[in-house]
């Protein structure tokens, strides 16, 4: 398990999350380095019918949603959800594992 995949599962234990600038500065990598890695995690998860484990970022003013490229990504992936707050919710809820 990577870093990243640590973090957002401790994240996703406690029912939390994070803002991509402090996963990055945790991460203590570049901005760059962690939009590509949560990428690849997006392609991932979506490979094997699995929740977005990305949508645990939040951006900075987006109301506690992911940032714009989180849902661009996952449309390019074929996830297209009409509402996409609901949609992070549920994402969220999942990622949570069950006591």
């Amino acid at each position: 398990m990577s870093d990243l995949e640590a973090r957002l599962a401790a994240l996703a234990a406690a029912g939390q999350t994070i803002s991509y600038g402090q996963l990055a500065r945790d991460l203590g990598w570049p901005m760059a380095r962690l939009t590509a890695e949560l990428e690849q995690l997006m392609e991932e998860d979506a490979a094997r019918g699995l929740p977005l484990r990305a949508a645990l970022c939040e951006a900075r003013f987006g109301n506690g949603l992911p940032a714009c490229g989180f849902f661009e990504k996952a449309a390019a992936l074929g996830i297209l959800p009409d509402d996409p707050a609901a949609f992070v919710a549920t994402t969220r809820k999942a990622l949570r594992p069950s006591p």
